[in-house]
């Protein structure tokens, strides 16, 4: 088999700066000794980054790579964004740490800002931050409890809400070889998968039939009074499952009748990642009770949020809950930076422009190579999922593993996930351009050919 090499990334203006710290191999020795195995690790062999610029990575060498992952979807505008840069400099050099027992403007100025972004008849005004998405999903939980007096919550099979204890009781992706954890009074629903469910992507009532499944979730296997409802508005590691139009409309009104809460879990979906929404559920036309975030929010910053209506959040007000680092001003001042960005340079509409040329070159790719079941997604959170066959859909994991690692060596680095392990990930930094996207199709299109030979 020929190997092909490498297509040249797009020019771009940026020296790394010499790298002087242990080498890669040390580095990985001291991992492999010091840090707990269950840290995950991409790559066989393993790439060692140390220095971003926008939608660039370095390794060691000086090696540059195009991300398209952005961190696990967590860099919006650009690693090491000057702007960014600058707010979090600035502010470390005034002040570092303050607990939300004192008053400082930061955290105030930016929930203004982050509530303005929200539609004005929703109600969803009051925030209250934490340090990631599973901790912004384990007060949601603990609030929709509060505010109804009902505890049972509902879910969906193939999701994922977070790694905290309470977080993977939501989850239901079978990512881990002894059984999930789970979360007393969690209940999942059926996934609504219109590529490998039985209401597929020509089923113009796909929605509502699979949200009958919430229905007979909440009568047969709840009390019939329900807490809350948490749904991403598209899958993110369930390998970027879009939910059916019409499908939360239905759920929202079943779990509403039941007393509950409907939470929109926008951590990888928020932030105009979408394209032709900022929010995630505005695309299936609904509003929720509570929103949870975090990643994008901060281009980095360890931050996450939970916004919700005031009456909602006046229930925790009987309830001893603090939050240490929780909005400190240095992630506050980073997450106000980036949302300047986001708001002001039109970075929604770059997400809705580039990942439109980015979705008909996957799809051409589709149209070339038998290997690719699925295209899907909206904006810059998109997925390709890998079939042995396309009558029978059978996973096509192990060429998924191998579409991965060769894009790495030729200078793409993307995620995978799915319940089989068969899904590319492609959500890269929000900056990236259209030559970007014509170097990862090449890199894509190499790898595919290899890989089926």
């Amino acid at each position: 088999m020929t190997i092909q090499t490498a297509p040249p990334l797009p020019s771009y203006d940026h020296t790394p700066a010499p790298y002087t710290g242990p080498s890669r191999d040390e580095t990985l020795a001291m991992r492999q000794e010091f840090l707990s195995p269950a840290i995950l690790m991409y790559y066989k062999d393993p790439v060692m980054i140390v220095e971003g610029s926008m939608q660039y990575l370095f390794d060691e060498t000086g090696k540059r790579y195009l991300d398209g992952f952005a961190g696990i979807v967590t860099v919006s505008v650009g690693h090491c964004h000057p702007k960014v840069i600058e707010a979090i400099r600035e502010q470390n050099e005034r002040f570092q740490h303050t607990t939300t027992i004192y008053l400082h403007p930061n955290i105030a100025q930016y929930a203004k800002k982050l509530a303005s972004t929200f539609p004005k008849a929703s109600g969803l005004s009051v925030c209250y931050f934490t340090n990631s998405g599973s901790e912004s999903n384990d007060l949601a939980l603990l609030m929709a409890r509060a505010f109804t007096g009902n505890y049972d919550i509902l879910a969906l099979r193939n999701a994922y809400h977070g790694m905290s204890p309470s977080a993977m009781g939501l989850t239901a992706l079978n990512t881990w070889k002894s059984p999930v954890p789970q979360g007393f009074g969690v209940h999942h629903a059926k996934c609504p998968d219109m590529y490998r469910g039985p209401f597929g992507y020509d089923d113009s009532d796909a929605g509502a039939k699979y949200a009958a499944d919430v229905d007979e979730v909440i009568r047969f296997s709840t009390t019939g009074q329900v807490a809350a409802f948490i749904a991403e508005p598209i899958q993110g590691v369930g390998g970027t499952v879009e939910l059916p139009d019409g499908y939360l409309k239905h759920v929202y009104k079943s779990v509403r009748a039941a007393g509950g809460l409907c939470i929109s879990d926008e951590v990888q979906t928020g932030f105009g990642r979408t394209g032709t929404k900022f929010w995630g559920f505005e695309n299936q036309g609904v509003t929720p009770d509570i929103v949870t975030m975090a990643k994008g929010m901060g281009n980095g910053a360890p931050c996450g949020a939970v916004v919700t209506r005031a009456d909602i959040a006046q229930s925790m007000a009987q309830r001893l809950h603090f939050n240490t680092f929780g909005g400190n001003p240095v992630s506050m001042a980073q997450c106000d930076a980036t949302l300047d960005i986001i708001l002001n340079e039109n970075i929604q509409q770059r997400a809705h422009d580039i990942g439109g040329y980015l979705m008909d070159g996957l799809r051409d790719l589709q149209s070339r190579h038998n290997a690719i079941g699925d295209v899907r997604g909206k904006g810059l959170m998109l997925g390709v999922e890998l079939v042995e066959d396309r009558i029978t859909k059978a996973p096509a994991s192990a060429m998924c593993a191998d579409v991965f690692e060769r894009a790495k060596n030729l200078g793409l680095l993307i995620g995978k996930g799915g319940l089989y392990g068969n899904v590319l990930r492609i959500k890269p930094p929000m900056c990236i351009t259209r030559e970007d996207v014509e170097f990862m199709i090449r890199v894509l299109d190499i790898a595919f050919t290899e890989a089926a030979k």
